[in-house]
């Protein structure tokens, strides 16, 4: 039951970022790295899926997604970092990041969550490190309540 769940996890996951990436391209290169970006509203996910990730599915709680890849091998394989970040609103209220490692087979992918209201936009602040660079991924997103 856990590898279906999984397997779903991983094929929304992928999904989503290749939606994403018909509206807009979240994908930034850091030296060696290939970092792939999303926020989005977290009842994009099934309920079976964000109750296999721990994951709170409501109207009010965005889902930040990012995935490195390892830009200096031509399989650009995923890569294992170290990630902390920050969110903004517009009136300077500031929430801590708390990312989670997920490993779906040769896939990993950084999660975390974050609540907000209605048409609220945040600035992400986010340090992404693998023991040998350390690099600033900055992005904004404006959130909707559906």
């Amino acid at each position: 039951m856990k590898n279906i769940l999984q397997t779903c996890l991983f094929i929304i996951l992928v999904s989503l970022t290749l939606i994403s990436n018909v509206f807009a391209e979240n994908v930034k290169k850091m030296g060696s790295m290939q970092v792939h970006y999303m926020a989005i509203n977290a009842t994009f996910l099934t309920p079976k899926i964000a109750k296999a990730y721990n994951i709170e599915r409501s109207r009010f709680n965005g889902l930040i997604n990012i995935s490195v890849l390892d830009d200096s091998k031509e399989s650009r394989p995923a890569k294992a970092v170290s990630i902390q970040g920050k969110a903004r609103n517009d009136i300077g209220q500031i929430k801590t990041l708390e990312f989670d490692e997920v490993k779906e087979g040769d896939a990993i992918y950084y999660l975390a969550q974050v609540n907000y209201t209605n048409e609220e936009t945040f600035y992400f602040d986010i340090t992404i490190s693998d023991g040998k660079e350390t690099h600033q991924l900055k992005f904004k997103q404006k959130f909707y309540v559906d």
